[in-house]
C-alpha cells in the first residue's frame, strides 16, 4: 500500500485581484522543476490544514498570510504516493513583501516570485500535473488542457 501525503497550497492574491506566483527549482527533481505555481507545504504529522497553510507565509515567503476559505481538494495517485491536496485562499497583509528563497532548507524553497493577472501561465504546471494548479483552474471555470468552458 502506498504512503498517503496531505499538502496544502495557498492562492494568494493583492488588491489588485493578481494572483502570487512562485517558480521552482529548475534543478530539483520531478515533473514540477522550474514551473509557475502556489507556494505549497506538506502537513506535519497531526498538523490541520489552516495550520499548515499559515505556516506557508513565514517558511515559503518570509511574511504572514490571512488564509481564507477552502477553494477546493483533489486526491491523485503518484507513482510514489497518495496525494491529498488542498487550495486555500489567502492575502498578504498590507505593507508586507513576500521574498523568495527563505532559509529554511528542509522544505523546497522557491527561485523566484511574482503577480499576475492571468491565469493561463499556470497552464504549464496544471499539464504537468500540478494539483494545486488543476484545482485553482478548475474552480474559476479555466480547462487547463487549453480551452475556456
Amino acid at each position: 500500500m502506498k504512503p498517503h501525503r496531505h499538502s496544502v497550497a495557498l492562492v494568494i492574491k493583492n488588491d489588485r485581484d493578481e494572483l502570487l506566483l512562485v517558480k521552482r527549482p529548475e534543478d530539483e527533481e520531478g515533473p514540477l522543476a522550474g514551473v509557475w505555481g502556489f507556494p505549497a507545504i506538506t502537513l506535519k504529522p497531526n498538523e490541520s490544514e489552516t495550520h499548515a497553510a499559515h505556516r506557508i507565509g513565514p517558511t515559503k515567503l518570509g511574511v504572514e498570510v490571512d488564509v481564507g476559505e477552502k477553494i477546493g481538494e483533489l486526491s491523485c495517485d503518484r507513482e510514489a504516493v497518495i496525494l491529498h491536496l488542498s487550495d486555500y485562499a489567502a492575502t498578504i497583509p498590507e505593507g508586507h513583501t513576500p521574498s523568495v528563497p527563505q532559509s529554511d532548507t528542509t522544505v523546497t524553497q522557491y527561485v523566484d516570485l511574482k503577480f499576475t493577472s492571468d491565469p493561463t501561465e499556470l497552464f504549464p504546471a496544471a499539464q504537468r500535473g500540478s494539483v494545486c494548479t488543476q484545482i485553482y483552474l478548475s474552480s474559476i471555470g479555466v480547462d487547463w488542457i487549453g480551452d475556456s468552458r
